[in-house]
């Protein structure tokens, strides 16, 4: 008895991540309710709902975005009261199936299913963007069932890729994503009951006094004082002066002495700061800072590509003389390509210096994403397939961790040919979609399939920086680049290839992720996968429904010119959409970044990129305790070196000072009240090291590495 006692704390205690260990319990009720009546009528009407409402206000001039911590809150109680007035007795299919209305208490696990429900109403549709462009700037018609079509296979493509790594990112230890730890405690502080200490308080009671406070706040700066949410101190010194508004507007200039006393300026471009580590937030800021007070304004005020001549910080495009581009001027209304004569009379395409840069530092931070991955965790990658291997002709692990171990003692795992079937017929329809319907959209087969290749390409790189730092470097500029070169001149064409290339892998990223979380929250592997298919076809229809609708009786909608004062519908998000449009697509990257552009500097970056992470890696092995060399990412310091369109300066600024304050600061200051660990923590954390003694080498060099980041994940 004594050594089942002994072996089944080492069972509790050996997660190698000291977040996870701090957060996620090691405890599991197989026989808890999941994939309930409850779930499938909370979970369907709360995607539906998030997904109306987002997609209504993408539209609008003022934004609005409603997460799914909002659908956590609301469904507790609903979901109790459920529990409390829905009869018991069960009911017969045809089958020999039966199912209850009321299986019993509201459980943790029917409330997690129920979010990631709401997850895939809440995040937008990407396809959205093409169809608006189509109907409102190009003023073009799109065949219904073909957008229908391309706002579900776009949505549903990446399915296929996340099946293919989900080994490697969902399995194993090390990729141990964030983000989801902010949901696990969330989750506890709502369901777990706490003794409350003398003078102490439990996770729910501070949580519900954060939520009654935030929301008293907000009215503050939503209704009563807009103008806090951007505060430039220097403006208000110089007001007549257009330098000091360059210098100072945290809105649209550089935001020296601005500031920001609204949540949105925190979190509304760059996410919450909270469920970023430390580490990550400093080579972000480091990136910006680099970026907007170094390199922007020696380039801007040297007059470096006729930068005086636009605007400082803009995402628009303009002609020679500092105009708006007039697209209309030089495209065949017949063929809906470029007309090279209209184009050579009239202008090449301008951008302001911050745009232009950005670009090129996009270009940089896919390389290095790359390079970086290659070098940091090549070695680990290929560890990780070979024990992969080995496990799967040995039909189990010894060096799985205590989370896979109670999934794989406790569930079914989702069959690999779900996932397989899932790609075969999502590919099908794709194919379909683009050679089909005449051919509005423009992109041949050949074209989709090389779309594919690259989201399959860069999805497990990628998807090991996500899981590791709660980043996520885009596919977007180079997959616009590419076909811009491949096939120039045809507008639909370009933003179709960049929507299957860089959306599938996005898609195929928070399916994993989320994955991960129902990982954590000892979820069957197949209701998440149930769940995650439903909402995320229930989620694309709305959307779809939702848009065609604004676009066909909205008048003048998104039409800046022809719109009313005052009107809300401005589409911000579709105007930066058609810009790229016009880059990418109308005039391409030759005539852009190449010989026959303005802008062919931008291509040496794509060498910075590749070569940026190198010097460091040396560096760090040279010197492996220099604590600032194991924490410094070349691929974030480029992703926040690119960032600051469209969000703004004050965006970063805000974003980085909360970080630092509750991520650094306050995580090493009082560590122990920020954690709420209890005595079984402890005892875990004691239990862990043994466990961890027992791996391998090359185990514990990984392990070590990831050790040291020190980053927060949770609010205070």
């Amino acid at each position: 008895m004594e050594g089942e006692g002994k072996e089944e704390e080492e069972e509790v205690n050996d997660h190698p991540i000291e977040e996870v260990r701090n957060t996620v319990p090691v405890r599991d009720d197989p026989s808890e309710p999941c994939l309930t009546f409850r779930t499938w009528v909370l979970g369907l009407s709360s995607c539906v709902l998030l997904a109306f409402v987002n997609e209504f206000f993408m539209y609008r001039t003022t934004q609005l975005s409603i997460g799914t911590v909002v659908v956590q809150i609301a469904t507790l109680p609903i979901g109790r009261l459920m529990a409390s007035v829905l009869p018991t007795r069960r009911f017969r299919v045809p089958g020999g199936w039966s199912f209850s209305l009321n299986p019993g208490p509201f459980s943790l696990k029917e409330h997690c299913l129920i979010t990631i429900f709401a997850g895939a109403g809440a995040s937008g549709v990407y396809a959205m963007n093409i169809i608006a462009i189509v109907k409102v700037f190009y003023k073009r018609q799109i065949n219904p069932y073909a957008a229908m079509l391309l706002a579900q296979t776009t949505q549903l493509l990446g399915y296929g890729w996340a099946g293919l790594f989900r080994k490697y990112l969902v399995d194993s230890a090390y990729m141990w994503w964030p983000s989801n730890l902010v949901q696990v405690t969330l989750f506890r502080a709502m369901h777990e009951e706490e003794k409350r200490a003398k003078g102490q308080l439990t996770r729910l009671q501070f949580f519900i006094i954060v939520m009654t406070c935030s929301f008293a706040y907000y009215i503050v700066p939503s209704y009563l004082f807009p103008a806090i949410s951007t505060i430039s101190v220097v403006c208000w010194m110089y007001r007549d002066s257009v330098t000091a508004q360059q210098i100072g507007s945290g809105a649209s200039g550089l935001g020296l002495g601005s500031f920001g006393l609204d949540w949105n300026t925190v979190a509304g471009f760059l996410g919450n700061p909270l469920a970023s580590p430390a580490f990550a937030i400093f080579n972000i800021m480091a990136g910006f800072a680099l970026s907007t007070y170094v390199a922007l304004p020696l380039l801007y005020w040297t007059d470096t590509y006729n930068a005086k001549r636009f605007p400082l910080v803009s995402s628009h495009v303009f002609d020679a003389a500092g105009g708006r581009y007039d697209t209309a001027r030089i495209l065949d209304p017949d063929t809906f390509t470029l007309n090279l004569k209209e184009y050579n009379s009239y202008s090449r395409i301008n951008l302001s210096v911050l745009f232009a840069i950005n670009y090129g530092i996009g270009f940089a931070g896919l390389m290095c994403t790359l390079s970086h991955v290659l070098l940091y965790h090549g070695r680990d990658i290929w560890g990780l397939w070979r024990k992969t291997a080995a496990e799967q002709a040995s039909g189990g692990s010894k060096e799985q961790d205590v989370h896979t171990r109670i999934m794989k003692r406790n569930y079914k795992a989702v069959p690999q040919w779900w996932f397989h079937l899932m790609l075969v017929i999502v590919m099908a329809l794709s194919l379909y979609t683009c050679e089909g319907f005449g051919r509005q959209l423009q992109l041949p087969y050949w074209g989709l399939l090389l779309a594919c290749g690259i989201a399959f390409t860069f999805t497990l790189p990628i998807g090991v920086i996500s899981a590791t730092t709660n980043m996520q470097p885009g596919l977007n500029i180079i997959t616009e680049l590419i076909i811009g070169y491949l096939y120039p001149g045809k507008p639909l064409a370009n933003v179709v290839f960049k929507t299957y290339g860089y959306i599938s892998m996005a898609q195929a990223l928070t399916f994993v992720a989320d994955f991960k979380l129902g990982h954590y929250m000892k979820i069957p592997p197949r209701s998440m996968f149930v769940v995650q298919l439903a909402g995320t076809v229930v989620a694309s229809t709305v959307h779809f429904g939702t848009a065609w609708w604004l676009l066909t009786t909205v008048r003048n909608i998104c039409d800046m010119d022809s719109l009313p004062a005052g009107s809300p519908w401005t589409c911000p998000g579709d105007d930066v959409f058609y810009n790229a449009s016009i880059i990418w697509g109308v005039v391409g990257p030759l005539r852009m970044f190449g010989r026959l552009g303005n802008y062919w500097q931008m291509n040496y970056f794509f060498l910075v990129g590749l070569l940026a992470p190198v010097p460091v890696w040396l560096l760090s092995r040279r010197y492996p305790r220099s604590a600032v060399l194991r924490n410094v990412n070349m691929p974030l310091i480029f992703a926040g070196a690119s960032g600051l369109l469209p969000a703004r300066s004050v965006n970063f600024i805000m974003w980085g000072l909360v970080g630092f304050v509750f991520n650094h600061v306050v995580y090493r200051r009082c560590k122990a009240g920020w954690m709420l660990v209890d005595a079984a923590q402890l005892r875990a954390r004691r239990g862990a090291r043994r466990r961890r003694r027992l791996h391998g080498r090359a185990h514990l060099r990984f392990a070590g590495l990831l050790r040291r980041i020190r980053g927060a994940v949770v609010g205070c």
